[in-house]
């Protein structure tokens, strides 16, 4: 198939899924087509197990999302499909370039989808052109008209066949629906990739390309290398003595100071910001430092000790705050924010470990973007696949902490347990449970492509 032929194929896949429906399993069945065209016509391309992973990813995410249906799996649906696209279409270009170029063409392909000589088969209109027109559509057209006709006057159940019934069709919604479908697989499929990020390609390379260009690089123009190098020793040295004064001082207003209970949730929040904030931001002094010359500075030693011991420093920042985490969900029990920080804070680790292995091994700014892209990617499809609103109110209910009606009425998707201990404790007359409820039943009263197969195969409430 061409692409003019995949985009009106899937423009027409997705009208039919899409239209006098709201977003459901039509979304995962789309995403499957997408996949299944990508697997089928393009296998050719398949030459690394990245490609075998983003294809299971992919199934694996539209499954996901036509068992919830909510907005993280939508979100791991359309990155696992449109870096699978990117990765079987773009082999060359590294994997953060998906990202500016999908921005680009999301505005751009309103405007190419009219530059119609740009992506339609150019056809040369032959002789018997209008022959055939006369021959297979006219002709056929006037014979079956008339006869028509005369069969209609001829008897009323004949007529009655095609008259005593109304369309029952919303013509502008249909048609937003296939302009939509449309869109949606122009851009897919006819996705433009400007020269610039062919030529900036070789910027996102792990290594650098010329060692003895950058060797003697410096980051300010005024400042000799000597001064340079002396500069970010006498600042690595000053940041790590602060920040061994940071966690002294953070894990005993952690572990021994005395904190009312009202204002705990407020000053751990306001701690675990801080941790968020020092770890970017330690992460960006080493990339400001190792962006060039002093990875292969000999005279550098000096300074990249000072780093290591930063990013150790870092890294025991990280461990009190996964310890105090800890300690504050067996206090008060488990919710989405609590998990969401030991997520972070997992990225944090994997952030720092790769930024050691710059250092080490001399490898260009973007080597540590090109990693973290996919453990962002990972987590996304790990928030994606678990059910962390069941996690957190059977273990909530087991410690006997965070089990509050209203709270666990606004989980997503712990209805069985939920159910099961609201009955025990007498509380499924509650206005939240009620409502709640209400809303299960709007959800099983979907048509089937609206559906999500998690509210299909949930039981009624007793």
């Amino acid at each position: 198939m061409k692409k003019h032929q995949f985009i009106f194929v899937c423009s027409l896949i997705f009208t039919l899924l899409f239209y006098d429906q709201s977003v459901g399993l039509n979304m995962s069945i789309f995403g499957l087509v997408l996949t299944g065209f990508i697997c089928y016509f393009f296998q050719d391309r398949f030459t690394s197990r990245t490609h075998l992973v983003l294809v299971v990813t992919s199934i694996l995410s539209c499954i996901s999302f036509a068992w919830y249906g909510d907005f993280v799996s939508f979100l791991a649906l359309a990155l696992s499909v449109c870096f699978l696209q990117f990765k079987t279409q773009e082999k060359e270009l590294k994997i953060l370039q998906v990202f500016p170029i999908a921005f680009i063409n999301g505005i751009t392909s309103l405007g190419r989808m009219l530059m119609f000589s740009q992506w339609l088969p150019k056809r040369e209109v032959k002789s018997n052109f209008a022959k055939k027109l006369i021959a297979y559509f006219v002709i056929p057209t006037v014979f079956v008209t008339l006869f028509f006709t005369v069969y209609a006057f001829g008897s009323d159940h004949f007529s009655s066949l095609f008259t005593d019934y109304t369309l029952d069709l919303n013509i502008w919604q249909l048609i937003l629906i296939t302009l939509l479908g449309f869109y949606i697989s122009f851009t897919f499929w006819n996705y433009w990739v400007p020269e610039v990020f062919y030529e900036k390609n070789s910027l996102l390379a792990n290594d650098f390309q010329d060692e003895n260009a950058i060797r003697n690089d410096r980051t300010f123009s005024f400042l000799d290398i000597d001064f340079e190098r002396k500069s970010g020793e006498i600042t690595l040295f000053l940041l790590n003595v602060l920040i061994l004064v940071f966690i002294v001082t953070y894990n005993y207003e952690q572990f021994f100071e005395v904190v009312e209970k009202s204002k705990l949730s407020a000053a751990t929040h306001e701690r675990v910001n801080a941790v968020i904030f020092s770890i970017v931001m330690a992460v960006g002094v080493i990339m400001f430092y190792f962006k060039g010359g002093f990875n292969f500075d000999e005279k550098a030693n000096g300074l990249k000790k000072l780093s290591k011991i930063w990013i150790l420093l870092n890294g025991i920042l990280i461990i009190c705050t996964l310890i105090k985490n800890s300690e504050y969900v067996s206090f008060f029990g488990l919710t989405y924010k609590r998990l969401g920080v030991y997520a972070f804070l997992v990225l944090a680790i994997i952030g720092l470990f790769f930024t050691f292995l710059k250092i080490t091994k001399q490898k260009a700014n973007a080597y540590l973007f090109n990693r973290m892209v996919w453990y962002f990617y990972g987590t996304i499809l790990l928030c994606s696949y678990v059910n962390w609103g069941n996690l957190v109110t059977t273990y909530n209910i087991s410690v006997n902490k965070g089990v509050e009606p209203m709270f666990l009425s606004k989980l997503n998707f712990n209805d069985e347990a939920r159910r099961n201990y609201f009955l025990l404790q007498h509380l499924d007359g509650e206005d939240k449970e009620v409502s709640r409820e209400e809303n299960i039943e709007d959800y099983k009263e979907k048509s089937f492509l609206s559906k999500a197969l998690y509210y299909e195969m949930l039981s009624k409430n007793k």
